[in-house]
C-alpha cells in the first residue's frame, strides 16, 4: 500500500493530472498492489484566496508520504517566483529533494530538430544536484535601487552535497546498465573553487566504482555535444544551474516540453515527479494538451517506489503509441485526439 500526496496545481495541471494517474491506476490493477491518495488545493488559486503558499501543514504531512505527483506551478495573476520559490523550491529544500532526474529519450515517431539524430542517438539521463548551488538563495543587496547598488548571489557547494549527488550518479549508471559512463559536466576552468570540488569529489568517488568509465566535459561544450553527437552521452552529472539549463536543451531535442518529464529524489525516502512544462494558463478546461510527459513521471513514479516492470510497461506503452503515427503532432489543439484519450489508449496500452 502506497500513500500518494497529489499536487494539480495551476492551469492544465489538473487535466494531466487526472491522466497521469489513470495510467498510474491501470498499472497497479495489472500489477495487484494498492495505493491511496491524498490531494492538496495548493497553487495560485489558493494564494490568491488565502495569501498562503505551501502551510507548514501541509509540508508536514508530504514528509510522511511515498511520493508526492506535481502537475503544474504557475498562475498569470500571481507574481512570477512566488508559487515557484514557495512550492517548488520548498519542497525540494525542505524534504531534501537533492537529485533531479531527467530522462532525455527520443521516441519513435517523435520529430527532433537534429539533423539525422534518430532514437537511438538521443537516450541519455541528466543527474541534477537540485538543493545547493545558486539555488540555495545566499545573497543580498547592497544600497538597492541606487547607482551604487551591489547584488550578490552565492554558489554554495558542500561537500556532503557533491559526494551524495555523484555517487548517486555512478550508482544510476551502474544500474542503468547501458553505456556504463558517467560524464562529469562543470566549469572548472573558470569556476576554480566550487568546481574544484566537484572534481576531486568524482575522482574520489569514482575508485568505488572501477566498472564504470568516466568522462569530463566543460558546460558550454556540453551543450555543443549534446546538439551535435548527442549519442555520446549516457549519464551526465552536474551542478544546480547547469543542470537546470542543459535540462531544457534536453527536452528540446527529445522532441519537446510535452515529452520530458522529471523526479525530485530523496533515494532514502519521499520523492517528488512532475512533467517539466509549466501550467498553460490559455488551455485549461479545454482537454487539448498533451499529457504525455505528465504519464512518463508517473512510469517514473513507479520506477521510484519499486514497481519497476510497471514502469516499464508505462514507457513501452508510450513509445508504442508515438511510434503508431496516431499522433502526428504533439502541440496542444494539434494532437487529433483529446487529452483524455490520449490517457486511454496509453492506460489501455499496458
Amino acid at each position: 500500500m502506497y500513500k500518494i500526496g497529489l499536487i494539480p496545481g495551476d492551469g492544465i495541471g489538473p487535466e494531466v493530472t487526472r491522466e497521469a494517474m489513470k495510467v498510474f491506476g491501470a498499472a497497479a490493477a495489472q500489477a495487484g498492489f494498492q495505493y491511496e491518495t491524498v490531494e492538496y488545493d495548493v497553487g495560485g488559486e489558493r494564494y490568491l484566496a488565502t495569501g498562503e503558499v505551501l502551510p507548514e501543514s501541509v509540508l508536514e504531512e508530504l514528509r510522511g508520504l511515498d511520493a508526492i505527483y506535481l502537475g503544474a506551478i504557475g498562475h498569470p495573476d500571481v507574481q512570477p517566483g512566488i508559487l515557484e520559490k514557495g512550492i517548488l523550491l520548498k519542497v525540494r529544500f525542505e524534504l531534501d529533494l537533492y537529485i533531479n532526474l531527467r530522462p532525455v529519450k527520443l521516441y519513435p515517431g517523435v520529430p527532433t530538430p537534429l539533423k539525422d539524430k534518430g532514437p537511438e542517438d538521443i537516450d541519455f539521463v541528466i543527474v541534477r544536484e537540485n538543493t545547493e548551488g545558486l539555488y540555495a538563495g545566499i545573497g543580498g543587496f547592497l544600497k538597492r535601487g541606487t547607482r551604487d547598488e551591489v547584488a550578490i548571489q552565492e554558489m554554495i557547494n558542500t561537500y556532503k552535497g557533491v559526494e551524495r549527488c555523484i555517487r548517486y550518479a555512478f550508482e544510476f549508471t551502474q544500474k542503468r546498465n547501458k553505456e556504463n559512463t558517467l560524464t562529469l559536466c562543470d566549469k572548472t576552468n573558470v569556476l576554480t573553487f566550487a568546481h574544484d570540488l566537484w572534481q576531486r569529489v568524482f575522482r574520489e568517488v569514482g575508485e568505488d566504482f572501477p566498472d564504470i568509465k568516466k568522462e569530463h566535459t566543460l558546460v558550454d561544450a556540453t551543450t555543443m555535444w549534446m546538439v551535435k553527437n548527442p549519442e555520446w552521452f549516457d549519464v551526465i552529472v552536474t551542478c544546480n544551474m547547469f543542470g537546470d539549463i542543459i535540462t531544457d536543451l534536453g527536452a528540446m531535442i527529445q522532441g519537446g516540453m510535452g515529452i520530458a518529464a522529471s523526479g525530485n529524489l530523496n533515494p532514502e525516502s519521499v520523492a517528488m515527479f512532475e512533467p517539466i512544462h509549466g501550467s498553460a494558463p490559455r488551455y485549461t478546461g479545454k482537454n487539448q494538451i498533451n499529457p504525455i510527459a505528465a504519464i512518463g513521471a508517473a512510469g517514473m513514479m513507479l520506477e521510484h517506489l519499486g514497481q519497476a516492470e510497471s514502469a516499464a510497461a508505462v514507457e513501452k506503452s508510450i513509445s508504442n503509441l508515438l511510434a503508431s503515427g496516431k499522433i502526428q503532432d504533439l502541440g496542444a489543439g494539434r494532437m487529433g485526439y483529446t487529452t483524455e484519450q490520449v490517457g486511454d489508449m496509453i492506460a489501455e496500452g499496458l
